[in-house]
């Protein structure tokens, strides 16, 4: 089954929408304040969205990844300056680090849940990331479980974020902040494409020729040939 990510855009957003039944396409809680969103009907909401992922695409560049199964979208990944977050000043671990980056949602379909897509998530962002001018970690407010927000179906599980290399940044009983440092996502992306080299390599590696016969060999033949058996 061909598992892949790629850059998340608005007509894939779009297709996570309609066809994936992806949550969130009304959703304001990282994207604006409590204020400004709470004023917004449904149809301005999904408006709103849109726009501050055109204006990140074009301002700041990539920010998501879309996994695709079988050419499928069936997750997908964001990721922002936490500049352009206003809805997570509402965290009491809030503020984020200056020298990291926010990942705010994170959504697999659920029938792919448990196959690995969220790791291949994380690692098309590390992808990404690397080498990013002043980005040294990647930063995300998670939920415990314990006393989780009204809003807990936005904040991405902190025992997901565990499993992929995340460590707590600052503890809090139902949303801390965790942090993965760069080293990590430079070591999984290290990783990813020795692993791709290692099939390239083996699949363009050409068969070994056979050995040519020695000459003298081939007059020990032909003489042999020519001489009458017993």
């Amino acid at each position: 089954m061909a598992r892949t990510t790629v850059p998340l855009t608005l007509d894939l957003l779009g297709a996570l929408y309609d066809d994936a039944g992806a949550p969130c396409r009304t959703c304001l809680f990282w994207e604006r304040e409590p204020v400004h969103r709470q004023r917004l009907g449904p149809e301005e909401r999904a408006q709103e969205k849109e726009a501050w992922v055109s204006e990140l695409l074009r301002e700041w560049g990539s920010c998501g990844r879309v996994a695709l199964v079988e050419g499928r979208p069936v997750g997908y990944l964001v990721y922002a300056p936490a500049s352009s977050v206003p809805g997570a000043a509402a965290f009491p671990t809030a503020p984020v680090s200056p020298d990291a980056v926010l990942m705010t949602t994170a959504w697999v379909c659920p029938e792919h849940t448990g196959a690995g897509i969220g790791r291949l998530l994380v690692q098309g962002m590390a992808r990404d990331l690397v080498g990013r001018d002043g980005i040294r970690a990647v930063e995300a407010f998670a939920r415990t479980g314990r006393g989780a927000p009204r809003t807990a179906e936005c904040v991405v599980p902190a025992e997901f974020l565990a499993r992929v290399g995340f460590k707590t940044q600052r503890a809090h009983p139902s949303t801390p902040r965790m942090r993965m440092d760069m080293r990590s996502l430079v070591t999984w992306r290290d990783e990813v494409e020795a692993a791709w080299e290692r099939i390239v390599d083996a699949v363009r590696r050409p068969k070994a020729a056979p050995a040519p016969v020695p000459r003298s060999l081939h007059g020990s033949l032909r003489r042999q040939a020519r001489s009458p058996r017993p």
